[in-house]
């Protein structure tokens, strides 16, 4: 588990004032070598310099405003990195796995499920201590098995770890048996984390809480 400062972790810190300052360059006059006047970095600017100034500082605090006050989760699905984070800092910063973004085709029945993260931003809307994996058909089918019609049988108590946090349409952060592939785009679409990390995220934050995936 690894916990940082606001020193730390800074591949993934959101700087309003670095998004401010390309705007900025974006709305500055003239233009670089080898580009045209059409570009859009090449847009002539306000001629008052207090002009500019006061839309980047209006630019600030209209992102400001986008920021969650509270706790949030950052998941990161190209470097498999998730993060805790508050205003102004990093609480966690740890490996988790996400998916594998395959695809799976029932021949029998022309079923196909694809095995992505959703992208974009959700909220925690449900939190589960020890939880029990419901097993879909694909998980079976997968595994050449014929789907069961006892639904006690589609019920794995170890798979998804010591806990759960589901953020809409099946899809949850939880636990996993299989922590030496953390890191890695291995999942049907759930993230896995840690169990240590898993612990620190469950908790620090309670339903509701926004989750930003990309």
């Amino acid at each position: 588990m690894a916990m940082t400062g606001m020193n730390s972790g800074r591949r993934a810190r959101i700087s309003l004032a670095a998004l401010a300052a390309a705007a900025a360059m974006a709305a500055a006059p003239g233009c670089r070598d080898g580009e045209s006047p059409g570009d859009p970095v090449c847009a002539a600017g306000p001629a008052d310099v207090k002009q500019l100034k006061k839309e980047v500082s209006a630019m600030r605090a209209s992102l400001s405003k986008m920021a969650p006050s509270k706790a949030y989760i950052v998941v990161d699905t190209h470097s498999n990195r998730i993060y805790l984070r508050s205003s102004g800092k990093i609480i966690l910063d740890a490996k988790c796995s996400t998916g594998a973004g395959g695809e799976y085709v029932d021949e029998a029945s022309g079923r196909h499920w694809i095995f992505e993260t959703p992208r974009g931003i959700f909220k925690i809307n449900s939190k589960v201590k020890s939880p029990w994996w419901r097993k879909p058909d694909w998980a079976f089918l997968e595994e050449g098995e014929t789907i069961p019609k006892d639904e006690k049988e589609r019920y794995d108590p170890e798979m998804m770890g010591d806990y759960a946090m589901g953020f809409g349409n099946g899809y949850f952060i939880h636990g996993t048996i299989y922590e030496r592939l953390l890191g890695i785009n291995v999942t049907h679409g759930c993230v896995r984390v840690g169990s240590e990390d898993l612990k620190v995220i469950f908790d620090a934050v309670p339903n509701g809480t926004a989750v930003f995936i990309f």
